[in-house]
């Protein structure tokens, strides 16, 4: 039985790859999600990727990661990491272990984006290495 981890993107990464590339880089998010399933096959798992501009989506599929048995979350929740107690409350309600991850390093960017409540409910962070984020939580995931 193949273990999923979902992968979880919030508002505006469906415009990776043409988006402020100087801070975000070149690659989209179907480069992420295929390097991400190609990596997964190689450890076992499985990839459960899916993006969205709402917050309650992103809320219902951390339930649902717990409902379906999950391994894991990763979670890039793009703005809502620093505006959303839903997500926070939801993140503490699960016993899935939730890994936030950012292809940036919000702390070397503006100051209102270094409050995570994302972060303060996560397992751990992984932030700034660009799509190698990603691989390097997906890594995390599989150790869990």
């Amino acid at each position: 039985m193949t273990e999923t981890v979902f992968v979880l993107n919030g508002p505006n990464l469906n415009l990776l790859g043409t988006r402020e590339p100087e801070i975000y880089g070149s690659a989209t998010l179907d480069d992420i999600a295929g390097m991400l399933e190609d990596r997964a096959r190689e450890l076992g798992l499985e990839i459960d990727l899916r993006q969205s501009n709402h917050e309650g989506h992103l809320v219902d599929w951390l339930h649902e990661a717990q409902a379906v048995g999950a391994k894991a979350v990763l979670l890039n929740a793009g703005a809502f990491t620093h505006t959303s107690v839903a997500l926070h409350d939801a993140i503490k309600a699960i016993r899935t272990p939730v890994i936030e991850v950012h292809l940036s390093n919000p702390h070397t960017r503006e100051a209102f984006r270094h409050k995570s409540y994302v972060g303060m409910a996560a397992k751990a962070t992984i932030a700034g290495f660009g799509p190698l984020s990603y691989l390097l939580a997906l890594e995390g995931a599989h150790r869990l």
